[in-house]
């Protein structure tokens, strides 16, 4: 498991990745900072325009505002000559006409008593007596008397929507009544005034309880859709100006503004589109505060990344391929010196070139030599060989003069064991490498050799062989097939016809039952007396060449059959196949393990 997680974050070593690791770390603290200074730079923008929102909406209000305070100015004013002519209801109702007439921006002018039966009034003489005993308003304001602008659909005296401004009359602090001053709700509307490019924001006013008392007449349906769902208007009373964003009644998102116009009596709310506030370009730029970090590092890291590929990955892939190529045998000439590439690779690339260089010559010189000394050793191995086939001839001669049966089995003994020399020294001149000689081959020979000789002796003897193919060093080939000649040799020696009186037979096999290791069995048929191993010259040989071998040599006869087993270690690097390369595993990184 941790095997797999360590080969997985192998991408961890790469320069590329810890050189982005590094600039990741380098550029962090400016990252913050930026992303410190884009969002106090974001909030202050935002600040700054609702500010200008708010100061908007005390401009649309400006006329609205001077209008109401006019009119609480002229309330007051009004107290004193009222209080005057209070008994004297005729004096009273002509000092109000008069003061309506020259004003021209009243409507009607009423002082209400407490009993709620009205006598002083700025209405023409033969006008009705108001009788307002019956009005919620009146009654709440007797009971609770304070300074109070609100808005009537219809008037009791012009029965047209206007805005009531209600100030309560003292005479040593008993409450005589109410003076009232009415404006027409079109007079405070048309002071409303919007700039340039303002499309879609609408202006509100509402008094401290939160009744609406005029809304601009913009197009756009009712001005009460475009009010924050959810929120009431008296909770927006305060004496503070107020910025908020909120879904209006009609679902839109909208920006809302609070401004008083008359602190604790009346209130503006300026309601705008988020096209007017700006309120996407301020999520804008708190998004580009945090993307513009981002970009600028992921920015960073490309061109560092382009930079170290253009000046050092790429000249150092080149490089490794180089190294590859000349590592698997491409030697044909030196690489070349990587131009382009900075100073300090440059000077790689040129060791690199002066280390091939050196060795395709030290090569070339030691193959020379090699060659040199392979037809030498194979001249060596042929005249050895010649001369040992002129030894056979020659003890071949000898034995053709002597009578003696005894001499002549003894010469055609030494004759097989210089014909097996000669054998071998044959394959050895005839080999393409002179360190690796097969075994299998030498053996198959030999016997193949001596079971011809066997057969024109007329002897009737069944010959089976399973010989593996094994490859080994000279000094472990030359005793073994020696030692198969012998014994082979005696098997073939004392080799009888089976007790139901069968065909005699020899049976001779070479194996590797595991890695490193041989097993030479020689086994022959016994007659039904059995005939055990010689103790002669070729037992003698037989254990010499055992001895040289480092083997085990283990004898048993049993069932009519006579076996001799040798069992060795084969010299190391000689255990596989014969003809199987040497494995050159290469690699593009360093690996715990790895063969280059």
């Amino acid at each position: 498991m941790l095997r797999r997680i360590t080969e997985r974050m192998e991408f961890t070593r790469r320069l590329g990745f810890r050189l982005g690791m590094l600039l990741s770390v380098a550029i962090l603290p400016i990252g913050l900072i930026s992303l410190v200074q884009n969002l106090h730079l974001s909030r202050e923008a935002e600040r700054s325009a609702e500010i200008a929102l708010l100061g908007r909406t005390a401009s649309a209000a400006a006329g609205e505002r001077a209008l109401l305070q006019s009119a609480l100015g002229s309330a007051d004013a009004l107290g004193p000559a009222i209080l005057d002519s209070l008994d004297r209801p005729e004096a009273c109702s002509d000092l109000l006409r008069n003061f309506v007439q020259r004003s021209g921006t009243y409507r009607h002018a009423i002082f209400i008593p407490v009993d709620g039966r009205v006598q002083c009034q700025s209405a023409d003489a033969d006008a009705p007596t108001l009788d307002l005993t019956e009005s919620t308003l009146i009654s709440d304001l007797m009971a609770t008397p304070k300074t109070t602008v609100t808005s009537l659909a219809r008037g009791p005296v012009s029965g047209q929507p206007v805005i009531v401004v209600l100030q309560p009359l003292y005479r040593d602090r008993e409450l005589l009544g109410l003076t009232t001053l009415s404006l027409t709700q079109e007079l405070l509307r048309s002071t409303h005034a919007l700039d340039l490019g303002t499309e879609g924001a609408r202006i509100l006013t509402f008094n401290h309880a939160g009744r609406v008392l005029i809304a601009d007449d913009a197009p756009g349906g009712d001005p009460v859709d475009l009010l924050p769902r959810d929120v009431t208007l008296a909770s927006l009373a305060g004496d503070e100006e107020v910025t908020f964003r909120a879904t209006a009644n009609n679902g839109e998102f909208r920006v809302f503004t609070v401004v008083p116009v008359v602190p604790g009596l009346v209130y503006a709310l300026g309601s705008w589109s988020p096209s007017i506030a700006g309120v996407g370009l301020f999520q804008l730029s708190r998004f580009g505060a945090v993307l513009l970090p981002a970009a600028l590092w992921v920015v960073s890291l490309a061109v560092a990344y382009f930079a170290v590929f253009r000046l050092v990955l790429r000249h150092i892939t080149v490089l490794r391929g180089q190294m590859r190529r000349f590592a698997i045998g491409n030697r044909d000439t030196a690489p070349p010196v990587l131009e382009d590439a900075p100073t300090e690779i440059a000077d790689v690339s040129q060791t690199f070139h002066n280390m091939a260089r050196i060795l395709i010559r030290d090569e070339e010189a030691m193959e020379q030599a090699v060659a040199e000394k392979t037809v030498l050793l194979k001249e060596v191995h042929h005249r050895v060989k010649n001369n040992l086939q002129l030894i056979a001839s020659i003890i071949n001669m000898q034995s053709r003069l002597i009578d003696d049966p005894d001499a002549k089995r003894v010469l055609r003994s030494v004759q097989d064991r210089v014909a097996a020399l000669a054998t071998i020294y044959r394959n050895l001149y005839q080999a393409e490498q002179l360190d690796a000689v097969h075994a299998d081959r030498l053996i198959m020979d030999i016997i193949a050799q001596l079971t011809g000789a066997t057969q024109g002796a007329g002897r009737d003897l069944q010959v089976d062989v399973d010989i593996q193919p094994l490859t080994m060093l000279p000094d472990q080939a030359v005793p073994l097939t020696l030692l198969a000649t012998e014994a082979f040799t005696n098997a073939v020696k004392y080799a009888g016809m089976t007790r139901g009186g069968g065909r005699p037979w020899v049976r001779v096999s070479l194996t590797t039952p595991e890695p490193g290791k041989g097993l030479l069995s020689v086994v022959n048929s016994t007659g039904p007396g059995g005939a055990a191993g010689g103790t002669g010259l070729g037992s003698q040989l037989i254990e010499a060449f055992a001895m040289q071998l480092e083997g085990d040599i283990d004898t048993t006869e049993e069932d009519g059959a006579y076996s001799l087993t040798l069992a060795f270690r084969l010299a190391q690097g000689h255990a596989g196949p014969a003809g199987s390369p040497r494995q050159v595993v290469l690699t593009s990184a360093a690996r715990a393990g790895s063969r280059h």
